[in-house]
């Protein structure tokens, strides 16, 4: 793996910075300089001891992420709690979520993510968080070559009825012309087939230079994409069902060759490897660089809760 820097996020503590509890002290901490430029140079923010509410957050999240986006295009199972505010991906809380740029497969992304816990996990379920920079530097040289040249993500999306999301939750409408309306913006091709399924298309390359810092950073979802990040007997089990290009969701690289399975592990194992884990207590409130870091999530026990808002 690369000897790259070890990196973590900045943590802020409203007690060593003489701060007050609740929104409050986040503010003024964000309010006493560019915040814009700390983000970029520590990729990762989070805030400590500060005690955040979840029905105190509107303020934070207003100074924090101007134009708050809905989670149109996702892929992953979560609920709207609020504006444009979400829970965290809803799978089985036994389950390792992988490291992933948030909607990086997508023709745009968020440039950054909140993330506030409300409820403290009974153990574990920790959000772990890796720089991008290093993320790439550690893959094996041949896995980079072989993804120079970009990658190509199917979705299916049934009607209401079928394996993974419709497309109706992933666009928030039961409207196709204002999916038609989102999609044509996208570069992407798609289609809807006579069952109802919307299928969709998309080219995309498997990294990407940081807008203001210029750096090459790993930013793709082709480990999340590939039937091979299910586990063997999944995989299996749906490959006697389906097809690969009829799957809820999978990848090629860019001119449709299969993806090895073990270039994909490879990717998601390396990232989870040298990955910073950020533990939660109920009122931590933490924001990442969407481009500069990915991030994922940790298995748990008991009643973890922590919230997503993007911009």
């Amino acid at each position: 793996m690369s000897e790259s820097r070890e990196w973590r996020p900045l943590e802020v503590h409203a007690d060593a910075e003489g701060l007050p509890s609740g929104a409050d002290g986040v503010l003024e901490y964000v309010r006493s300089g560019d915040f814009g430029d700390l983000l970029v140079k520590s990729k990762a923010v989070v805030f400590r001891g500060f005690g955040l509410a979840e029905d105190t957050l509107e303020p934070v999240m207003d100074e924090l992420l101007p134009g708050r986006l809905a989670y149109l295009h996702g892929t992953s199972p979560r609920t709207k709690v609020g504006d444009n505010v979400y829970t965290s991906t809803e799978y089985p809380q036994e389950l390792t979520i992988s490291m992933h740029n948030e909607l990086s497969y997508a023709h745009r992304w968020p440039s950054r993510l909140m993330f506030c816990c409300t409820t403290t996990p009974g153990s574990g379920g920790a959000t772990p968080v890796v720089d991008g920079v290093r993320w790439l530097g550690s893959l094996d040289a041949e896995v980079r070559d072989a993804f120079a040249g970009g990658v190509r993500y199917t979705q299916n999306l049934h009607d209401g009825l079928g394996l993974g999301l419709s497309w109706k939750t992933t666009f928030e409408t039961e409207s196709r012309e204002e999916v038609e309306k989102f999609l044509a913006d996208t570069e992407a091709e798609w289609e809807w087939r006579s069952d109802g399924t919307l299928r969709i298309v998309q080219h995309r390359p498997a990294t990407i230079r940081h807008p203001v810092t210029g750096d090459e950073v790993w930013f793709n979802q082709a480990d999340q994409f590939h039937p091979a990040a299910l586990g063997d007997e999944t995989a299996a089990e749906l490959a006697e069902i389906l097809p690969p290009e009829e799957l809820p969701q999978s990848v090629t690289y860019a001119d449709g060759t299969p993806i090895p399975a073990e270039h994909v592990i490879h990717v998601r194992d390396v990232a989870l490897d040298v990955a910073v884990d950020v533990d939660w207590v109920a009122g931590d409130l933490m924001i990442i660089d969407n481009v500069a870091v990915g991030h994922g999530r940790r298995p748990f026990t008991g009643d973890r809760r922590v919230l997503v808002a993007m911009s």
